[in-house]
């Protein structure tokens, strides 16, 4: 039965006992239940299971290096969902203490599948959002990576911290100006867009791209802005009108 076909009281003892598990094996380093719930088919039970691993990391210091040890092992997992459960655990962890599973993102960008890669982008944003300084530093050194499939993760995995304070990214997407991937400039574009319709955000984001030089590209994202804030007018600060006229206002 899959998680949210069970009763809320049921789904909360499920979650429970799923801790318990996972921190029971950790003590002994035999992980039989811990490997079925992270190689579990359904995602909110391999997300329990990941949420777990974070909490145990936190409540039990002592605990944190075996841990690292048995994540490091389940990495190691021909199926793609350990792999990706594992890069989910370390993400919980990296929100408070990145320096501790920074290689499993290493590791896990050039990871054969997909899966693995897309919760190494979930995982920048969550721990971007809240621990900055070391996950954007490291973001930072893959930006000029010769694969251009890493440089635009990297591009997609930083948005969501730009989102409050796009001016702690800005200078990263700089970088990325001139890219000639189809594929990454259209993520940069994108993340742009994205990160310029809250409020006190445009003003931000426009400043900083009167410095960029590639000016083709810049139009492009001053159109994506313009466009995002007919889209998200919901939840946007300003129409898009008024984007639009701050934009011609203060663009020269």
């Amino acid at each position: 039965m899959a998680f949210y076909d069970l009763a809320k009281q049921q789904r909360n003892k499920l979650v429970v006992t799923i801790k318990l598990d996972i921190f029971n094996e950790l003590t002994t380093a035999q992980l039989k239940k811990t490997l079925v719930y992270f190689a579990n088919e359904d995602t909110y039970i391999r997300k329990s299971a990941y949420l777990s691993v974070g909490r145990i990391y936190f409540e039990n210091k002592n605990l944190q290096p075996q841990i690292i040890t048995q994540l490091n092992i389940l990495q190691l997992q021909d199926d793609y969902k350990i792999r990706q459960t594992v890069i989910n655990a370390a993400g919980e962890i990296g929100k408070r203490d990145f320096e501790a599973v920074q290689h499993f993102f290493d590791e896990g960008l050039f990871d054969p599948h997909y899966s693995p890669r897309n919760a190494v982008i979930g995982s920048i944003k969550k721990m971007g959002e809240v621990n900055p300084l070391p996950v954007l530093k490291w973001a930072g050194s893959y930006l000029n990576h010769e694969d251009k499939e890493i440089r635009r993760e990297i591009c997609h995995g930083i948005e969501l911290r730009g989102r409050k304070y796009p001016q702690d990214i800005l200078p990263l997407l700089k970088e990325l100006q001139h890219d000639k991937t189809a594929r990454v400039r259209s993520t940069l574009v994108h993340v742009i867009g994205q990160i310029a319709y809250k409020k006190g955000c445009i003003e931000i984001v426009v400043a900083h791209l009167k410095s960029w030089e590639n000016k083709q590209l810049v139009a492009d994202a001053l159109a994506e802005i313009i466009d995002v804030h007919r889209r998200y007018r919901n939840f946007s600060t300003l129409t898009r009108d008024e984007a639009r006229q701050y934009i011609s206002d203060n663009y020269k």
